[in-house]
């Protein structure tokens, strides 16, 4: 088993989902990358989560309405437990694009509803997707389309899904916002009972034909009495969608871009690859499945190795899938749901309907401190499964600083870091001692340098 071969598993597992351990890494290279980003496609195969677990532990948590906050902590434990990671990390990207937020809607029930969708269709048709977000109550709520009328067309809806769900400033006009709005006249949310001591009644999808603006409207080009799929099915003939969403998957899961909304001013960093992806989503009808396997099996994604950096789900997800201990549905699963929001990711609650700034936005010297002591911490706790396997598997290789700092790169990556950083790792492991049979002295190396290279800038990239 080459080294290469450990280290584009490794990458794969770290993008199309939250890390692996050295042992899954390995079982996953006795099967081969190809047939590991096949399995990851079809989580319909694998083994789902039985939320339900989670849900007897905390009961609150079926309905969290909007009391005591943290309705995202059910999804936070099916991200650290899933056998279909990909499944999750779909999910996460679209609800980076899809953003809808509880600071306005006040009811997790129906963003969960949202996220639940995402799951269920991420790796579907793109067209089927987009439809169900139209219908979501959260959406239509978000974006005030329950305010939009026939005798009152409101364009919040209309216009951000031109801007920041499909085509991208630049590709549309004013005309096309007002017409597509009017197009979505009528979609709106069934009447409902007021809010109740656990929170709020569920939210349900109408069509309201007596508000819908029935006149001619000419959009991107093209004129007739459309209704909101035929606007949607507009929109998924221009190739400048197609183009918005590639850039979206290679931001998310090859190379971090700038933000969205430089996109009209800024080319892709490699506009090979967009296109690349553009074309597969085109002739295939938008199906986000074959767009993956190529996106996941192409040469420009096994060579960006470590140039995103982690977003705060990636790190916590990623920390407890690798240092174990974390099935069990305990309360630190609300900590840990809480973790990522201190560190800038508040799921279920995205600062604006552009979602989250990524990249370097994810670092400053705050962030950068949080993300670095929850890591840590985890690795400290030696008794946890994962930690014990890593030093066991250091055990007496660690003959030298240099084997110390090598092992521990190794199995936590494998990954590399600066000269720079090497050379302060072994300059500590140097001042290191512990004599033959000090088990506990040996040990607690270990973990210390452990905790030392999740400390580096290196570590903070994926």
């Amino acid at each position: 088993m080459g080294n290469n071969e450990l280290s584009a598993m490794a990458h794969l597992m770290r993008r199309a989902g939250f890390g692996a351990t050295r042992e899954e890494l390995e079982s996953r290279v006795a099967i081969g990358y190809e047939a590991t980003v096949e399995e990851l496609l079809h989580p319909e195969d694998g083994e789902a989560v039985d939320i339900y677990e989670f849900l007897r532990h905390h009961h609150s948590q079926w309905k969290p309405g909007t009391a005591g906050g943290l309705g995202q902590s059910s999804w936070v434990w099916r991200m650290i437990n899933t056998k279909t990671p990909l499944q999750e990390k779909m999910t996460l990207f679209w609800h980076q694009i899809f953003a809808t937020g509880v600071s306005k809607v006040d009811h997790y029930d129906e963003i969960i509803d949202m996220v639940d969708m995402f799951r269920e269709k991420g790796l579907g048709k793109f067209r089927a997707l987009l439809l169900e977000v139209a219908r979501s109550p959260a959406m239509i709520f978000w974006l005030d389309n329950n305010e939009n009328h026939a005798h009152a067309v409101n364009e919040n809806w209309g216009r951000e899904l031109l801007e920041l769900f499909t085509l991208g400033v630049g590709n549309y006009t004013e005309t096309d916002v007002r017409e597509a709005s009017r197009a979505f006249t009528g979609w709106t949310i069934e009447p409902k009972l007021p809010r109740f001591h656990m929170g709020r009644w569920d939210w349900y999808f109408e069509y309201r034909a007596d508000d819908h603006d029935d006149g001619e409207k000419t959009f991107l080009g093209r004129t007739g009495d459309f209704n909101g799929e035929d606007i949607i099915d507009i929109i998924l003939e221009e190739p400048a969608t197609a183009q918005f969403i590639a850039r979206h998957l290679y931001s998310f899961f090859v190379s971090d871009e700038v933000q969205v909304p430089a996109w009209s001013v800024t080319p892709p960093a490699d506009p090979e690859a967009v296109d690349t992806l553009a074309k597969v989503m085109i002739e295939s009808d938008y199906d986000m499945r074959l767009t993956m396997n190529v996106l996941l099996n192409s040469d420009f994604f096994k060579a960006a190795q470590f140039t995103k950096i982690k977003n705060p789900t990636e790190v916590v997800v990623g920390t407890l899938r690798l240092v174990g201990d974390a099935e069990l549905p305990s309360p630190n699963s609300f900590e840990w749901s809480n973790q990522i929001m201190y560190m800038g990711q508040d799921l279920l609650n995205p600062p604006s309907v552009e979602g989250w700034h990524y990249g370097p936005e994810w670092v400053n010297s705050g962030l950068l401190m949080t993300r670095t002591n929850f890591v840590a911490d985890m690795l400290s706790e030696t008794d946890r499964p994962g930690v014990r396997t890593i030093i066991d598997r250091v055990g007496g290789a660690a003959s030298s600083p240099e084997q110390l700092v090598d092992s521990c790169l190794d199995l936590l990556g494998p990954f590399e870091v600066s000269a720079s950083t090497k050379d302060e790792l072994v300059a500590h492991a140097s001042t290191l001692t512990w004599s033959d049979g000090d088990k506990s002295g040996a040990e607690e190396n270990v973990a210390g340098m452990l905790q030392l290279i999740v400390s580096t800038r290196e570590y903070m990239f994926a």
